[in-house]
């Protein structure tokens, strides 16, 4: 792209005032001063103005994306399966997923390219509660429910303690489960561990962020007042 161009993005100043700029002899290209306005910026360049170091202003993107059946939690897969970045699009950012649901787990994830924000969602002392919704097989009995409110032995370490709620009781049961972790397949295991697996399960809210009327593969980015709310957690050390 044109110099000036360039420099506009930047946010030094309009393009018309980088045009003046670059033929006062203010700008310097890899070093050199340049005055011509055809002077061409590629990426990797070296631009200064009065002397100063000048860089593109990075944009903070914040996504909330229903996520489908059979995609990985990744930016990349290594068995070129579909992932949950290929229903993103027209967004030229690298994002990031916040934490992770597995293949087979549809609903509410975050996806960023704020790297301090996603820590913060993810770090277990921010204690952000994550809502899921489980159809699971048979009706787990109280205490079952009290053993699981408790916390339960998951590969070798207790989980925090956890909510459970019945909402529909059958051969197929409905539960709402809210956990304040992020372990591997956790909800899915803690069900599992008190007698009930689970046939579909879906996150449905992270703290106060609820999937609503989102549908499934669909995204939408996060309001001004939701990323205010994220980032006012604090990691405790």
């Amino acid at each position: 792209m044109r110099l000036h161009k360039y420099m506009a993005m930047c946010g030094v100043a309009s393009r018309r005032k980088s045009e003046a700029l670059i033929l006062e002899g203010k700008v310097e290209l890899n070093g050199e001063i340049v005055t011509s306005l055809g002077t061409m910026y590629k990426e990797g360049d070296k631009v200064k103005v009065n002397g100063q170091l000048i860089s593109l202003e990075k944009k903070s993107i914040y996504i909330m994306l229903n996520k489908p059946l059979d995609c990985v939690t990744t930016a990349k897969d290594q068995f070129n399966r579909k992932t949950v970045l290929d229903f993103i699009k027209d967004i030229d950012e690298r994002l990031y997923p916040v934490g992770r649901l597995d293949y087979n787990t549809t609903g509410l994830l975050l996806l960023t390219n704020d790297g301090d924000l996603a820590h913060k969602i993810t770090h277990p002392s921010t204690h952000m509660d994550k809502k899921y919704i489980a159809k699971i097989n048979g009706t787990p009995n109280e205490k079952a429910l009290s053993d699981f409110r408790k916390g339960l032995m998951i590969d070798g370490k207790l989980t925090s303690k956890a909510e459970i709620q019945l909402l529909k009781s059958g051969a197929q049961s409905l539960v709402e489960v809210v956990i304040h972790e992020g372990r591997n397949r956790q909800v899915r295991k803690m069900l599992e561990q008190i007698g009930h697996s689970v046939i579909t399960l879906k996150r449905v809210a992270i703290g106060a962020l609820e999937i609503g009327t989102l549908k499934l593969g669909e995204y939408r980015h996060l309001t001004t007042d939701e990323v205010e709310y994220l980032k006012q957690f604090e990691v405790q050390k």
